[in-house]
């Protein structure tokens, strides 16, 4: 397959850009709703718009009501959100958490998939339970209580969980912290009782929350998937969740190297833009080469996803480690080519470095995918 994208994805590339350029910019959003020590820490207005543009459904089934898409595409927006900085739950909702409603029966995708959709629900997933991404461990517990269960646990930095409708929860039904088995997911609704949430504003100035539950009393109809079986749902919808978040990783990279060159373009110093210089030439020529490899990496990632491969969750974890170095860089080089001022808050580049940041922590970082790429190539 082609690291490109084909003609339909290139026409959804150029709606995405002009869309997020004219109504997900920074000063509009991120700036706007930062200063105003937003409790969401985004806007539902232009959530709507992304229903309204038949973003918000994308990766739901045709005959759910979605458009029925793939990661490509959906890593197209993300490219976008990445790159202006738009502070959305796109990833977490329409990405992660329609991943695992995909598995939930009709009940559960008739309560909560059509909100989706047009952009009226905003929805959460919460998975780890410690300061790091570390899936493999569930301790949250989710006993059987009549003819349903009782949930009890806490959940650590659960992505906008305070604007959210629904959460998507990984609990134990049976079995050892560690095992692979016995996991179940379960949709726990926003007005679930002996919830409570402690919600935190992180650098990027997004909101996350620290969630516990205390004998939560869900239905059966709240299962995804099946009961003790829901690993494999977790497994798809962690793969869904990392590789989004390359592909938002890879457009904030870009984002921060497109400023950065302008700024070579337009800054004077001893009588010369210093764009001239070649030390800085030298420096803006290697970030385009990472940024361009990092972002192969993430479609050759997306479309092996689409495609059911099996080589699709070593390539999602070659990926998310790529884009973490590659945005690092390239926030790095932003600031230093700024110089001083690259430190004030006047100027957006700082915003760029705290975004991926962030990034880099969600679904794992750097060194866990690389622990990851190993293990699976059987080191």
């Amino acid at each position: 397959m082609p690291l490109y994208h084909d003609d339909d994805q290139a026409m959804l590339a150029e709606t995405a850009s002009q869309f997020m350029a004219d109504e997900g910019a920074i000063t509009k959003q991120l700036r706007h709703y930062r200063d105003r020590d937003c409790p969401d820490g985004f806007g539902h207005a232009l959530w709507s718009k992304f229903g309204e543009m038949g973003f918000a459904g994308m990766l739901v089934a045709e005959e759910d009501g979605g458009l029925g898409m793939g990661h490509v595409e959906a890593g197209i927006v993300l490219e976008e959100i990445g790159r202006n900085l738009t502070p959305s739950p796109f990833l977490a909702s329409s990405v992660m958490a329609a991943t695992a409603l995909g598995a939930a029966g009709d009940s559960a995708k008739q309560r909560y998939l059509p909100g989706l959709i047009s952009g009226e629900s905003v929805f959460a997933v919460a998975v780890d339970e410690g300061a790091k991404h570390r899936p493999e461990r569930i301790a949250t517990q989710a006993e059987r209580s009549g003819n349903g269960f009782k949930l009890s646990g806490k959940k650590s930095f659960v992505i906008q969980a305070v604007a959210a409708d629904m959460i998507v929860v990984a609990a134990r039904t049976s079995g050892a912290d560690t095992d692979e088995d016995g996991i179940t997911l379960f949709a726990v609704p926003k007005d679930a009782a002996n919830m409570d949430q402690e919600p935190v504003r992180l650098v990027d100035s997004s909101i996350a929350s620290h969630v516990t539950f205390t004998g939560v009393e869900l239905d059966g109809d709240a299962v995804i998937g099946e009961v003790d079986g829901g690993r494999a749902v977790l497994n798809k919808m962690l793969m869904a969740g990392r590789v989004g978040a390359a592909a938002e990783g890879v457009g904030v990279a870009r984002g921060a190297m497109d400023m950065t060159v302008d700024y070579l373009k337009q800054r004077k110093q001893f009588g010369k833009l210093i764009g001239e210089f070649q030390a800085l030439q030298h420096r803006a020529a290697h970030l385009y080469s990472e940024v361009e490899i990092a972002r192969a990496a993430v479609i050759k990632a997306q479309q092996l996803l689409d495609a059911g491969s099996e080589k699709a969750d070593l390539m999602i974890s070659v990926a998310k480690a790529k884009v973490a170095k590659t945005a690092g860089l390239a926030v790095q080089e932003g600031v230093q080519m700024h110089g001083g001022i690259g430190m004030t808050d006047e100027y957006d580049i700082g915003l760029y470095m705290k975004r991926d940041r962030a990034l880099q922590e969600f679904m794992g970082d750097a060194y866990y995918h690389a622990n990851r790429v190993a293990e699976l190539s059987g080191y």
